[in-house]
């Protein structure tokens, strides 16, 4: 799936009091689009979080912050899981 130029994939907000919220992460690299993980609630999302107290932990999660990568993983990961529509965007 070829997503340059696909502007709908990734926006970034450098007016938000947390950004950038995850380290390690470049700058401008930064996908602020799924600020909420649409997969938080998948127990095989393959981010890496922590379970504290029966609670995901997805601190240190650089999966849906990292470029467009992360718009193709996720889009696929809920369609996998059958959370969305087989047709593109």
């Amino acid at each position: 799936m070829d997503l340059k130029g696909k502007h709908y994939t990734w926006f970034q907000n450098k007016q938000c009091e947390y950004f950038p919220c995850h380290k390690d992460v470049r700058e401008e690299e930064f996908n602020c689009l799924f600020c909420y993980c649409p997969l938080y609630r998948s127990p095989n999302c393959r981010g890496s979080f922590v379970m504290r107290n029966g609670v995901k932990d997805c601190s240190y999660c650089l999966l849906p912050h990292n470029g467009l990568e992360s718009y193709a993983y996720i889009l696929a990961k809920l369609r996998e899981e059958g959370l969305f529509d087989k047709k593109e965007g």
